[in-house]
């Protein structure tokens, strides 16, 4: 039997394209609308999607209004209300949020996902970040974005105290005796009395151990600390490689990082982000990308384009070569990643401008028989364990998907054709973490 692929759904933002509100037939207001949310929620689970995952934000992205007003992002729903809303309109799929471990507190997070979990019977998954964007600080009364390496240091603190609130209970500590008046155990609460360099959390968590003992843990960073933690840490990585070399690469370092820290490699699936563009022919399928491309404009881009790199490039010459650009507090991968391709390519400003607003990551563009193709050799050649599926737009670019590419990967034995189990962790084939503090 061939190995079996994961799927994820990326669907906050709706579509990552910046262009993607624009399309013909699109939904503009998709981003933040509940009803064809929930439509769109739905369709993922009939098509037997893993999970469904929303990225977060904590600021409105640092543009001049100029850019900013042709984003569809800049209004979106918090994270857990919406999942939590999207919980009880479905029964299998997993709910999957980003909540940051620079500025949030770790009781909160502990206790929002405990609650999600036992909303959707099972279903959590937390995808823990260190948020990247040094804006954000100025919505936090802090004019410094924390140092890159100090934000991992803090969310190796912050993932400890987490799990530690979660395993506060033990799973039959609620008792719930009418005739004694006893409604929980006291020898099956422990209170975590956690101090450490960045917290200190007495507990216990006021809410029953998750569902799942703990929430799907979901990171993902792809530059040293990141990997680092993720070995240490995660169950699923969101990647970002774009190319099967580099897939196979970061696959087989982080893979090994998990080895050596005592980890079965197994109890971690990569999944790398992919923009999926399906045609009925690989004609109309780069039509469809083409189409889509020449809506970002060039004032969003080059801001992308900006943000990408920590840097404002909107004052060079756009047909010129990309400089050199200072080292970053931001996200160093990303930044890492666009620098080695304008090198590598001599792409202009303006064409990384363009390349970024349409996005510039893993993308497979033809129809459902050689999308089909490319997600297997990924597969069998060990650069991931399947994907974080981007759509071009909504409604139509996820039902091609749907519709076409899940079914022919259903006829080859790669994906299932119904859900086995009820959890996240069912799907992922991942065991439910013991109790730190209770046999």
């Amino acid at each position: 039997m061939p190995r079996q692929m994961h799927l994820g759904a990326f669907l906050r933002p709706i579509s990552i394209h910046t262009g993607a509100w624009r399309y013909p037939g699109a939904w503009p207001d998709a981003n933040f609308n509940l009803a064809p949310l929930k439509r769109l929620i739905r369709t993922l689970e009939a098509a037997k999607f893993d999970a469904f995952f929303m990225a977060d934000h904590l600021a409105v992205l640092n543009m001049p209004t100029d850019a900013l007003k042709r984003s569809h992002t800049v209004t979106s729903f918090e994270p857990f209300t919406l999942l939590s809303a999207l919980s009880q309109v479905t029964e299998r799929i997993g709910l999957v949020a980003t909540a940051s471990t620079t500025y949030d507190g770790p009781f909160h997070v502990a206790r929002r996902f405990a609650s999600l979990d036992h909303l959707s019977e099972g279903r959590a998954g937390w995808n823990v970040v260190t948020t990247g964007n040094p804006e954000t600080s100025h919505n936090f009364g802090n004019e410094e974005h924390l140092a890159h390496a100090d934000r991992y240091v803090r969310a190796r603190e912050f993932y400890d105290v987490v799990t530690g609130l979660w395993d506060s209970w033990a799973d039959d500590a609620f008792v719930r005796d009418v005739n004694s008046g006893i409604f929980f155990d006291p020898a099956k609460l422990h209170v975590l009395n956690h101090r450490g360099p960045a917290f200190s959390v007495r507990g216990p968590l006021n809410i029953a151990r998750p569902v799942q003992g703990w929430p799907v843990i979901v990171q993902a960073g792809a530059s040293e600390a990141g990997r680092q933690l993720a070995a240490e840490t995660a169950e699923v990585i969101f990647g970002a490689s774009s190319t099967l070399a580099d897939g196979r690469a970061f696959y087989a370092d982080v893979k090994a990082r998990m080895a050596a820290v005592g980890r079965d490699p197994d109890d971690l699936k990569i999944l790398p982000a992919a923009f999926v563009v399906v045609g009925d022919t690989a004609a109309e399928a780069k039509l469809k990308r083409d189409r889509l491309d020449s809506l970002v404009h060039y004032d969003s881009g080059i801001r992308s384009l900006s943000i990408a790199l920590d840097y404002d490039v909107s004052a060079f010459d756009p047909d010129g070569p990309l400089p050199d650009i200072p080292e970053s507090n931001a996200s160093k991968s990303a930044r890492d990643r666009m620098v080695a391709y304008a090198r590598a390519t001599g792409a202009t400003i303006r064409q990384l401008a363009a390349k970024v607003g349409s996005y510039a990551g893993l993308a497979f563009v033809g129809t459902a028989e050689t999308i089909a193709n490319q997600m297997e050799a990924w597969l069998e050649e060990r650069g991931s364990d399947g994907f974080n599926v981007m759509f071009p737009f909504v409604p139509g670019g996820l039902d091609d998907f749907t519709s076409k590419v899940v079914p022919e990967l259903q006829r080859r034995g790669l994906f299932r054709s119904d859900y086995v189990g009820s959890t996240l962790r069912d799907h992922l084939g991942l065991s439910r973490p013991a109790n730190r503090f209770f046999e």
